[in-house]
């Protein structure tokens, strides 16, 4: 079982490095995305050892692809491992989606059918990649813009099946599961009540955008007052879990984003009064 870890954090980015090496900023971790430092050596890697030996650090990636049919790059995942080596991150998670196939990698998440075949491809995907990188994954719950007509399970029994059986967590996008319920008409709910609670390690949080029929995950605006509702349905749900801002374009001030961090902790802190 992954261990728990019950904090509050943010997505670092390129704005906000000098603040957080020279100043000590009111979060509990970062998490960055792996591909940006799985090189050798050079200032990439340089300012990610800096930043760890002031802050816990996650690693988010974004092309593991472990939906893919043709396997997991051998190349890569040794990468990986040499960067979980050196950072001892407190995850290392990536996105239920593909992005490779033979050679050409889209550099998007593509969609996954939720059936039984595409459940066996992505179970030995993810069981590769855990023994590769020597620990547990998380698994992202992925935005989506299209239904299979295939699919004979709801993602959140895919995601539990895929836990059951290969041993790995969950990180939950709670913005995600607000994107794809009002995208395809399901009751985001009813899907935050079915998730397996117990392998819920992380959570994310962000906004999205209106397009010309679909809502988008863009990542570019604050978390609006529907994911914050989502977020406080599932808190009580879940055991201690680590939560983030995600912010990806159009990045504000930090003090901004650590207005949206201290929302976060608000609602927590209700929900632990409640409970009590």
């Amino acid at each position: 079982m992954i261990p728990s870890f019950a904090g509050f954090g943010l997505g670092l980015r390129r704005p906000h490095y000098a603040e957080f090496l020279k100043h000590r900023v009111a979060v509990d971790f970062l998490e960055v995305i792996s591909e940006n430092f799985m090189v050798d050596g050079g200032q990439p890697r340089r300012i990610l050892r800096d930043i760890r030996a002031r802050y816990p650090v996650a690693l988010h990636g974004v092309s593991m692809s472990i939906g893919s049919a043709d396997g997991l790059d051998t190349a890569y995942l040794a990468r990986l491992r040499a960067l979980v080596d050196e950072i001892e991150p407190l995850f290392v998670s990536d996105h239920l989606s593909w992005s490779r196939i033979e050679g050409f990698n889209s550099h998007d998440l593509l969609p996954l059918p939720c059936t039984r075949e595409a459940l066996e491809v992505v179970a030995a995907n993810v069981d590769r990649a855990q023994d590769a990188l020597g620990r547990a994954m998380l698994v992202e719950n992925p935005s989506s813009y299209i239904d299979f007509a295939p699919s004979d399970m709801t993602e959140w029994q895919f995601l539990d099946a895929l836990c059951a059986r290969t041993g790995c967590g969950l990180l939950l996008d709670v913005n995600n599961v607000f994107v794809s319920a009002s995208n395809h008409g399901f009751d985001p709910l009813a899907h935050l009540d079915g998730v397996p609670h117990a392998r819920v390690r992380q959570i994310h949080l962000a906004g999205h955008s209106q397009g010309a029929e679909l809502l988008v995950d863009t990542h570019d605006k604050p978390v609006p007052p529907s994911v914050w509702d989502l977020y406080a349905h599932v808190l009580p749900r879940l055991g201690p879990v680590a939560t983030m801002i995600e912010r990806d374009d159009d990045i504000p001030p930090l003090a901004e984003l650590l207005g949206e961090l201290r929302t976060a902790r608000s609602i927590a802190a209700e929900v632990v009064a409640v409970a009590a």
